[in-house]
């Protein structure tokens, strides 16, 4: 009897570690995204964001402390399943309904501007001989909807975490900046207020930045902003389906024959939660608009959350070194494409 006890002691002594080390992971990246959330309402910092400033002290702590290896299962939970369930749950932002009896024109133009941002920085980043993966994660962020395409591309694309954390800190960076310029280039345009708010949504990186950039033109600028941003979102599923069947055809050309591109599910889920949050919950007399606030929110909060792993990856040796091209790369596919997008909008 106490043979049987002494092999079951050290089994349920390790598997109880191992969850205090995952939970202590969880802890872990859930507190430094609360801290990047709270510098991000700092003046100043407010115009970075929360995910830019979560992946910031992340890297500082690699930097400072090391990858805290202890508790790395619950940091891979949250930068993996977490962010999935954050796309998810992103899908809700996005309105169909609306996008269906006002944008369609909208949506191609969205589509070409996608086009135009990845192929622009392939081919430059390819010019400046930059990672050709580093290159196609920045350009599906800068065409489609900045951190969010990013990190639900990855996958498909096998682009390993340290170049996914490189290209949401770049996108959140020169999305800044971008988002910045246009307020302070907006009273001398010779253009509309709406036609200020479609330019912004075709153009810029994130919905924060476009929100940034397009509210002090009007509330009528910014539902257009908004309109034309959202139209660039919807593309983020038939594009993630097109890089699916691109990586295999890929894979089958290579030696070693086909390498299995694992399908994204939670993309299903981003689709369920578009039709649910456009015809369900918006019409839903019992679900209040501080219902669908707390829900953004607590999105927004599990999206930083995954930030904080994917940033404990960064290393600033490989940065210096592999991340200047790219983002020079960036910053002139950026310039192109706001641009091009002012004449077409």
């Amino acid at each position: 009897m106490e043979k049987r006890k002494m092999a079951v002691w050290p089994y349920s002594t390790a598997h109880e570690k191992s969850k205090h080390f995952w939970l202590g992971g969880v802890a872990f990246t859930f507190l430094v995204a609360a801290v990047g959330m709270a510098l991000a309402s700092i003046p100043g910092l407010d115009h970075l964001g929360p995910l830019a400033c979560a992946i910031l002290l992340a890297v500082m702590y690699r930097q400072l402390f090391g990858y805290p290896e202890a508790i790395r299962p619950g940091i891979q939970f949250v930068s993996k399943y977490l962010l999935r369930l954050a796309i998810m749950l992103f899908g809700l932002k996005l309105n169909m309904d609306v996008l269906i009896h006002q944008g369609w024109g909208l949506v191609i133009r969205d589509a070409a501007v996608i086009i135009l941002a990845i192929f622009m920085m392939i081919w430059l980043g390819n010019m400046l001989k930059a990672s050709p993966s580093l290159s196609l994660l920045l350009g599906i962020g800068t065409g489609v909807c900045g951190a969010a395409a990013i990190a639900a591309v990855s996958p498909i694309l096998k682009s390993n975490d340290d170049e996914t954390a490189i290209s949401v800190g770049m996108i959140a960076l020169v999305g800044t900046v971008f988002s910045i310029a246009y307020t302070l280039i907006r009273p001398v345009l010779p253009i509309s207020s709406l036609h200020y708010g479609i330019w912004s949504g075709m153009s810029l990186h994130e919905i924060a930045h476009v929100a940034l950039a397009s509210a002090p033109a009007g509330q009528d600028a910014l539902a257009m902003a908004l309109l034309a941003k959202l139209g660039r979102v919807l593309w983020l599923v038939p594009l993630s389906l097109a890089l699916i069947y691109w990586r295999r055809k890929k894979d089958d050309g290579q030696e070693g024959g086909e390498t299995k591109v694992e399908f994204p599910w939670f993309l299903l889920g981003f689709i369920m939660m578009s039709l649910l949050g456009s015809y369900v919950l918006g019409n839903a007399i019992l679900v209040s608009q501080s219902v669908l606030s707390y829900i953004s929110s607590f999105t927004s909060f599990l999206l930083t959350a995954a930030m904080v792993g994917l940033g404990l990856n960064v290393d600033l040796r490989k940065l210096r070194t592999n991340g200047l091209r790219p983002l020079l790369a960036m910053c002139i596919v950026s310039l192109l494409l706001s641009f091009l997008s002012f004449f077409i909008a």
